[in-house]
């Protein structure tokens, strides 16, 4: 049985829960994509290098990738509301200090603390939700989680555009201090905690850990700049996995295991990260491109891009909901494989037509079929995560599927970016096109290979492992 003490909430405190919960999942979605939006107005201000303003994303990136499974494993032991809450004040005063940046050093060394808020959050957010509804209505509650989620990812481009244009840079941090604040303190009053299991920390395991996605990371987001071929990049890499086949064979062998490898023989949890990585790499590389496309290659400026987007971008607030909600009774499988059907072809669909004089109308088919597909995988996807493992674990289910997704997505970049620089350039709105055309075929290809393993998910739903000691996941 297992040591945990769960706070169940009261059924009129569950929509406390989602909301609060998702609210947190919401601004760190939206902080992605908003400073992306700035990053003009950012090297205008600092007279910051591209090197500078690489570094503003990747910082975040690779803080939030490689401290979300230590971030999750600590909510499993400490009480997730407290390291969420814990995450939500880390991000909002290190949103304080980006405001407040003097120059792009210190810039960037505030968003990597603002990622490692960020790394506490998300992951926390959808197992706080999981954790407070039975499984029969858990797809539901995911539904809404990724419904309000998916709203950041939307607004995004909008409220950046909006930003910029009307106020200043700052802005788009300092909106998220009394978010954050508020938030902090309603989840105090409003969500339940729970103690967490008496398991000891796995101290060996963080570390390699760790390491070994830092190093993964690395090397991506260093090869654009350097070439894949570089030492440098290949010995990252190969370190990466090196550490990472360390620490599975620790985690073999450990008493108190941070990841039970155990978890890996549940299809339901297997199939479901591999439907991550594969969803996040063509996701987050193209969204790197459709925003640079609408402006680029069609001459849109920031807030007309992004309306333009939110054909594509907003359709998990509409789509999400329905979906989690139908798969409480369908199970996951089909929504994932159809979902990432759906991305693959809306994704292709958009490469084929893509040309400097394509008209807005000709693209609204292929972003919805592929905002849609997003829409049906994103909290399936989640609900199969954390619905393969004993409650008390959840937390770890979801930061580790949450790590999954974010290696996805900057491997995403780094290869589409790569596909881009070999077929087009920036010389032109035609040239931009064409090579934006090959990476889209590419990120439609990996979405495809994404059904694929979607394929081999369960055909039905799980039987409930709440009170199920881990050892059953492999039987």
């Amino acid at each position: 049985m297992s040591n945990a003490s769960v706070a169940v909430p009261t059924r009129g405190s569950l929509l406390w829960v989602v909301v609060l919960a998702s609210i947190g999942a919401f601004i760190t979605s939206l902080d992605v994509v908003v400073v992306s939006t700035a990053l003009p107005s950012l090297r205008d201000h600092f007279g910051a290098s591209l090197s500078d303003l690489e570094w503003t994303i990747n910082g975040y990136n690779l803080a939030f990738a490689c401290a979300m499974l230590t971030c999750a494993a600590l909510g499993d032991r400490l009480g997730k509301r407290t390291v969420y809450v814990v995450g939500l004040l880390l991000f909002t005063a290190s949103s304080v200090w980006c405001a407040v940046s003097g120059n792009a050093e210190t810039l960037i060394a505030a968003r990597v603390v603002q990622g490692l808020g960020a790394a506490a959050v998300l992951p926390l957010s959808l197992s706080l939700v999981s954790d407070a509804f039975p499984t029969e209505k858990r797809g539901a509650a995911i539904g809404i989680w990724g419904g309000i989620t998916g709203l950041g990812v939307a607004a995004g481009p909008v409220l950046g555009g909006v930003i910029i244009q009307g106020l200043d840079w700052q802005w788009v941090f300092w909106i998220n201090v009394p978010v954050g604040l508020l938030t902090a303190a309603l989840c105090l009053v409003k969500v339940p905690d729970n103690k967490g299991t008496r398991a000891p920390l796995d101290l060996v395991g963080l570390a390699l850990a760790a390491a070994g996605l830092f190093a993964l990371t690395w090397a991506p987001v260093r090869a654009p700049s350097i070439g894949w071929g570089s030492t440098e990049v290949v010995a990252t890499l190969t370190a990466g996995v090196v550490l990472l086949v360390c620490f599975v064979g620790w985690e073999v062998r450990s008493k108190a295991p941070m990841l039970p490898m155990s978890y890996f023989r549940h299809r339901g949890f297997s199939t479901s990260n591999g439907v991550a990585f594969a969803l996040a790499f063509s996701l987050i590389g193209s969204l790197f491109l459709v925003a640079q496309m609408f402006q680029i290659g069609l001459g849109h400026d920031p807030l007309q891009a992004g309306l333009r987007m939110m054909v594509w971008n907003a359709m998990p607030m509409l789509v999400a909901p329905i979906a989690g909600g139908l798969s409480d009774r369908l199970g996951n499988k089909p929504f994932l494989l159809a979902g990432m059907l759906l991305q693959g072809v809306g994704l292709g669909w958009l490469g084929l037509v893509a040309k400097a004089d394509v008209g807005y109308g000709t693209l609204i088919g292929p972003l919805i079929v592929s905002g849609v597909g997003i829409s049906m995988v994103f909290p399936t996807m989640a609900n199969a995560v954390v619905g393969s493992v004993p409650l008390e674990q959840s937390g770890l289910a979801s930061g580790t599927n949450n790590t999954v997704r974010e290696v996805g997505g900057v491997f995403g970049v780094a290869v589409m970016a790569a596909v881009f620089a070999a077929h087009g350039s920036y010389r032109s709105a035609g040239d931009f096109m064409e090579g934006f055309r090959y990476a889209e075929l590419v990120a439609g290809g990996v979405a495809v290979i994404g059904a694929l393993i979607a394929a081999a998910a369960p055909g039905r739903a799980r039987v409930d492992l709440e009170a199920a000691p881990v050892a059953v996941l492999g039987s």
